[in-house]
């Protein structure tokens, strides 16, 4: 396992733009982050591969969302634009340091980050 470090987050009117971060303390396979709302399950956001550095994002966000690296830094970056009522959630970072086929589920991972409320107003 690893320590994340999250940051970003607030509230934000709807249209507006929020960024995240969130920095490993040590090397992992992959990190992104997911997302949870009240009575709802934890679900994927985006996700970054470090062996081949491949990128992948839930259906909704693309076009809106982009997740980028520092892999020397183990640091990824959500930039959130357009964001919409319906992205409000708690944000968590999530890494992975032991190889699974879950990789778009919660259990494909072992280190969590804290959490970072984001709000969108209508």
């Amino acid at each position: 396992q690893v320590q994340l470090v999250e940051s970003g987050g607030g509230l934000v009117q709807a249209g507006g733009s929020l960024r995240l971060s969130c920095q490993a303390s040590g090397r992992t396979l992959n990190m992104g982050w997911f997302r949870q709302s009240p009575g709802k399950e934890r679900e994927f956001v985006a996700l970054t591969r470090w062996s081949d550095s491949h990128i992948f994002l839930e259906d909704s966000v693309k076009g809106r969302f982009t997740l980028s690296t520092d892999k020397r830094e183990n640091t990824v970056y959500l930039q959130m634009n357009s964001l919409q009522p319906e992205d409000t959630a708690v944000y968590y970072c999530a890494a992975a340091t032991i190889h699974s086929i879950f990789d778009l589920l919660p259990r494909g991972y072992n280190s969590w980050g804290q959490g970072i409320q984001v709000t969108v107003s209508s």
